[in-house]
């Protein structure tokens, strides 16, 4: 029997899933799941209760495979539109927001770098409604890039062995893609079945905001791989592609979606519930001056990052289909820059709406039932993803001095 037909005489279980049939079908779709998923966000936080049914119904709505390309069947979204439906599903719990995050990354990564083998397997999956996990991150490490995990060729095949963290969504897959180092230490995904033998998926995250995304740990104890899960990571940016702008460009979305949710609130606590400062010889909250100027002032900027959310995924678009032509590479860097402008502005959004709530909602805010603190705190745990200090960086050494920003995933 043929690699492709073993793995697919036993595939991961899922349940059937939806086909979405276009950018417009996606808005509808994801518009309707917000309203399934925002009542139980506040509790799912507060209780840290897993969502593994929103995550099945999420990934049975057919969102899941929206970016595989349309020669295999799928909907192939513009990126304006993938953008928009994780700051819509993130608004209404951002945890939700991030876990499919990288399963659209590894299924970008098939698309760039997976044989016709591959490509044709494991769009296949996705289409199916089958998730891909993550297992890409290491601690304990010397540097961020360090890879300790190895991909090794033993007597008995090729063995995956190694220990990773921050596996965001690796609980919820069907498919578990680890990165690692093979025998000529080279970069590798090796897409791992979740009930493999040798591989634990553990439920030990405990960060205090994103409290549901079951971002954990995985262990590889010699685990047995065969060609077909095996794709060159290394070669995922050689030639420039838009691969680390287009992670980027969904972080960027979900801090977008917490800023949204955040505002949200604050307009309502401001109409309904808010008392105004003495000082300001009004009656109600909503005609405080001071109030106005300082939500002015967040209104404007959500609209600033919802615009340049919008031109970095036009940029994406532009350059999907990345070639090793000078022109091709300038269509990538102007990619990365514009979603690195994108990311600077959601980041400051999110965590300035989050406390300027707090500010003028008043101290019944702060009161537990409420669940107010959690836009902050989801904030705060996202955005530390990626300095938006190297943000600032990237934006103004390409600027003034036409330097290429460097490819990896966090640009």
């Amino acid at each position: 029997m043929s690699t492709l037909s073993a793995l697919l005489a036993s595939p991961p279980a899922a349940s059937a899933a939806d086909r979405i049939h276009d950018d417009a079908h996606a808005l509808d779709v994801a518009r309707a799941l917000a309203v399934e998923f925002a009542p139980g966000a506040i509790a799912r936080d507060q209780q840290r209760s897993l969502p593994t049914d929103e995550v099945e119904r999420f990934s049975r709505s057919g969102l899941w495979a929206i970016t595989v390309p349309r020669a295999f069947g799928g909907a192939q979204v513009s990126h304006a539109t993938l953008s928009e439906v994780t700051a819509i599903v993130a608004e209404a719990d951002p945890s939700l927001g991030q876990i499919p995050q990288n399963h659209y990354c590894l299924v970008d990564a098939v698309r760039l770098v997976g044989t016709p083998e591959q490509q044709h397997f494991f769009f296949a999956e996705a289409l199916a409604g089958r998730r891909f996990g993550n297992a890409v991150s290491e601690t304990g490490t010397a540097s961020s890039k360090t890879v300790t995990t190895r991909l090794s060729r033993t007597p008995q095949g090729l063995r995956l062995n190694g220990r990773k963290a921050y596996s965001t969504g690796a609980l919820f897959a069907h498919w578990v893609p680890v990165a690692a180092l093979d025998e000529q230490d080279r970069q590798v995904l090796v897409y791992v079945g979740r009930d493999a033998p040798g591989l634990s998926v553990l439920d030990d995250w405990r960060g205090f905001g994103q409290r549901t995304t079951a971002s954990g740990t995985v262990l590889a104890d010699h685990v047995a791989v065969e060609p077909l899960q095996v794709l060159a990571r290394h070669r995922l940016f050689e030639p420039p592609t838009i691969h680390g702008a287009f992670a980027q460009l969904l972080h960027s979305a979900i801090d977008l979606g917490i800023a949204r949710a955040a505002l949200a609130d604050l307009r309502r606590w401001v109409r309904e519930r808010a008392r105004p400062w003495a000082d300001a010889g009004v009656d109600h909250a909503t005609q405080d001056p001071l109030t106005l100027h300082r939500l002015g002032e967040l209104v404007i900027r959500l609209h600033a990052a919802e615009a340049l959310q919008a031109r970095a995924a036009e940029h994406l678009d532009a350059a999907r289909d990345s070639d090793a032509s000078e022109a091709s590479a300038r269509r990538v860097t102007d990619a990365s820059i514009a979603v690195a402008e994108a990311k600077v502005l959601t980041t400051t959004l999110s965590l300035d709406a989050a406390s300027v709530l707090i500010e003028l909602a008043g101290t019944q805010s702060t009161l537990e039932q409420h669940g107010l603190d959690r836009h902050w705190r989801n904030a705060r745990t996202h955005t530390v993803h990626d300095p938006l200090r190297w943000k600032y960086h990237a934006v103004g050494n390409h600027w003034l001095n036409d330097a290429q920003p460097q490819r990896h995933a966090s640009l």
